[in-house]
């Protein structure tokens, strides 16, 4: 490694992340469903919060509504 790195040649490029900003939110979700997210994790390598996050957004792209017909209010 060298001991000293000349930037002044370097040019600007924007953050490719900067347009997508995520928003931190507090959720609550079921034990069984943490357990299965982080098995995935492990399976995938990916941190199991991205993987929710990326379930989420295939269900909005696509359109995905919950069907809530078994639910019987009392």
């Amino acid at each position: 490694m060298k001991s000293g790195y000349d930037f002044s040649k370097m040019k600007n490029r924007k953050n490719p992340y900067a347009s997508k900003p995520k928003q931190q939110v507090t959720i609550r979700l079921g034990k069984d469903v943490i357990r299965y997210f982080k098995a995935m994790a492990e399976d995938t390598g990916m941190p199991y919060q991205s993987l929710i996050n990326l379930y989420l957004i295939d269900c909005v792209s696509s359109g995905r509504k919950l069907d809530l017909s078994w639910v019987t209010l009392a």
